[in-house]
């Protein structure tokens, strides 16, 4: 099934194209790859489809319980109830919170109580608080941080904070998952891990997962498919084994002769 439509999606900065009709789609389940150049437009991309950032034309087409929904310019927080989640490249935490706190924060959905209920700590309002918090340690095992919940944020180690952020991301209990350069400053070893990290929360959850990273090993490793971006457009689409040997893919990206 269809999870994902994009057509000719453009966005502009003043006179500047960062993004140029470009063409994707995501079928339910897949791990798709998403690489290109350092200014290729990647994250602009990313920040386009999950509301960051509005665009000048084209459609998104989000099939959700509801159906085929468009998403043109829909704000982030709308993109997110209907199942869009991300991390970002740059790493973004609440520093100061703990781990635990930081996916809790995350589950405010999930607290479907009054305000009213809240004031007076009725007992749905300590029902649904301890089933929250239940659920928050059991994604912070699931990513191997079951250890470290009530450590801050900006005292965890920083392939470590890559994991909580993926945490945090599971919490919202999404069925699209964009991942930005995970592995970005990650030995191989935090690679490793990494990497079967990946491939085991999409096969539990059930997720579709597009993925921007510049390190090949991780993309050639557990990427069905791949797009390749270059000046804001896609150069090239098809199977790991099909961009390694493309030889406009060598010239933009990979380096080589072509």
């Amino acid at each position: 099934m269809r999870v994902l439509t994009v057509k000719d999606l453009t966005k502009s900065f003043g006179g500047l194209a960062a993004v140029t009709g470009v063409n994707i789609y995501l079928d339910e389940g897949e791990l798709v790859g998403l690489i290109g150049p350092n200014g290729a437009g990647k994250t602009t991309l990313f920040n386009i489809l999950t509301g960051v950032y509005t665009y000048n034309e084209g459609s998104i087409d989000l099939m959700t319980d509801k159906g085929m929904v468009s998403l043109v310019n829909k704000q982030a927080y709308l993109i997110a109830r209907y199942g869009v989640t991300r991390t970002f490249q740059n790493i973004r935490l609440f520093k100061k919170l703990t781990a635990l706190e930081n996916v809790k924060i995350a589950m405010h959905k999930r607290g479907d109580y009054s305000l009213f209920t809240a004031l007076f700590r009725l007992p749905k309002y300590y029902q649904l608080e301890a089933e929250i918090e239940i659920a928050a340690r059991e994604l912070l095992e699931e990513v191997g941080l079951g250890d470290k919940t009530m450590v801050t944020a900006e005292n965890l180690a920083y392939g470590e904070q890559r994991k909580l952020e993926i945490a945090r991301a599971l919490a919202t209990q999404p069925k699209l998952l964009f991942l930005d350069e995970p592995a970005a400053g990650m030995n191989p070893h935090e690679t490793r891990d990494l990497t079967r990290l990946i491939k085991d929360i999409r096969k539990k959850y059930q997720l579709t997962v597009l993925l921007i990273e510049h390190d090949m090993s991780v993309v050639m490793n557990i990427c069905e498919r791949i797009y390749v971006l270059d000046y804001g457009s896609i150069i090239a689409e098809g199977k790991p084994e099909e961009i390694k040997h493309n030889k406009r893919v060598i010239e933009a990206y990979l380096g080589g002769d072509a």
